[in-house]
Parts: structure tokens; sequence; C-alpha cells
């Protein structure tokens, strides 16, 4: 099942994980095609119910829609009140790995063990404003942790630095788990969170927003990496 999909994953980390919700729409294929060609090892997809947080997205038919078109891991947060209800119908439309937030359930661990169960990754996330102290129990049923580095599904926010010191954290407490960031990952803040430990990169708009995709992840690469992006490499 989808649980070997966890093993591309791992395999592809450290990786820019270009975020769809900037992507066009009208032309799912087309984008794909750009992003695959760009070099793009797995897609992330931002799912809000308006309730959870304040933004309404998509759903399972564009999931579906998107599994058609690519073999690449889809890594699915959800930004959802109720993780469980929609678990199952997103790992049937084709979701690779899961991510719930902390502060949308009463026991973390039961949701990590009901999403482990459908044979997918388990991921759980935490938003900046939230003590940290709630990941604690769930650490050890769970494949990834994303720092949220913004609060989740709320535009215009600046990268807040504390997410640096979480990766840290869990770098150094459970070396062997997968760690995601997202919220302001650019040139600028990339390569700061790849060295504070960080696997699995999310970007929107350092991706969408540019003319050239391929161009766009090099030089999210070359940050990451430490090195500077050579002049003329993104507009």
């Amino acid at each position: 099942m989808s649980r070997a999909k966890l093993d591309s994953i791992r395999a592809a980390g450290p990786a820019i994980l270009p975020s769809l919700l900037q992507c066009d729409f009208g032309d799912l294929r087309t984008e794909i095609e750009k992003l695959t060609v760009a070099g793009t090892r797995v897609l992330h997809l931002d799912v809000m119910d308006g309730h959870f947080v304040p933004n309404l997205t998509y759903g399972m038919p564009i999931v579906e829609g998107l599994r058609r078109h690519t073999d690449m891991p889809l890594d699915v947060h959800l930004m959802i009140s109720d993780p469980v209800a929609y678990a199952r119908p997103m790992v049937d439309a084709g979701a690779d790995m899961l991510t719930f937030h902390v502060e949308a359930v009463e026991d973390s661990v039961e949701v990590a063990g009901k999403i482990r169960d459908m044979g997918v990754g388990v991921g759980v996330a935490i938003n900046p404003d939230t003590d940290f102290g709630k990941l604690d129990c769930c650490l050890d049923s769970v494949d990834m942790v994303l720092v949220m580095s913004v609060n989740a599904g709320f535009g215009g926010q600046k990268f807040n630095p504390v997410s640096l010191d979480r990766l840290r954290s869990l770098k150094e407490r459970k070396p062997d788990l997968l760690l995601e960031i997202d919220g302001g990952i650019k040139a600028e803040t990339i390569g700061e969170a790849r060295a504070a430990g960080c696997d699995l990169f999310v970007v929107g708009s350092a991706i969408f927003g540019q003319h050239d995709y391929e161009t766009a992840i090099n030089v999210l690469t070359q940050a990451m990496h430490g090195s500077p992006p050579s002049a003329g490499d993104q507009s």
C-alpha cells in the first residue's frame, strides 16, 4: 500500500515540495509536467476546511485527479477539524502521507494510529503559537513532524524563527524522524531550516511566482545547501 511511498519520501530528502495550492488548477496536467521536468520528487497538498482554518481549498477529487497524472508521492496536509473522518477518502483518492494538526485533535496518538492502519505515512503538524510540549506524547507514533513557520491557513505572515529552534530540538531528540517545514520558505530562509535539521521544505510562491519552475527550484536547492544563487538565476 501507500506506506511503500514513505521510503521514496525519505530517499528524496532533503527535498523541495511544491505546494500545489498556488498552481494553475485550470491546467493541472501541465503544472505536473513542468514540476516533473524541474526535478520535483514529492508533491504537497494543503487541504483546508474553512473551519479549523478560515480558508477553504480542495478535497478528494483534486487528489484523485493528481494521482491519475503522476506516480510521485502525494504529501497531504490536513488543515481540518476532523482528520479521521476524511483520512480514508483521502487515502482512497491517492494520498501517500497524511499530516494532521495536533491542535485539531484530543488524542494525537489515537489519530496517528488510525491513519497508520490505513497503510500510509503519518505526520503531525504544529503551529508556531502552540505549546511545543503538545507533541511529546505522539512523537513515537508518527513518521514525520511538520513544523509550521507561520500559522496554518493565514496568508501574508512572516517566517517565524521559533520553527528553527523546534527543528533543532526534534532532530536532537528523534534523529530518525522526518522533519518538514511550511511557511515563508524561500531562498533567504531555506538554508537556515536545512542547517536546523529539516528534510522536507514546502514551497509556494518561490516556485509558482516564478516564470521558470526549474530555475526557481535550482535557486532554492543552492540556497538549501548554503550556496548563494548565481546572478540572474531568479527573476
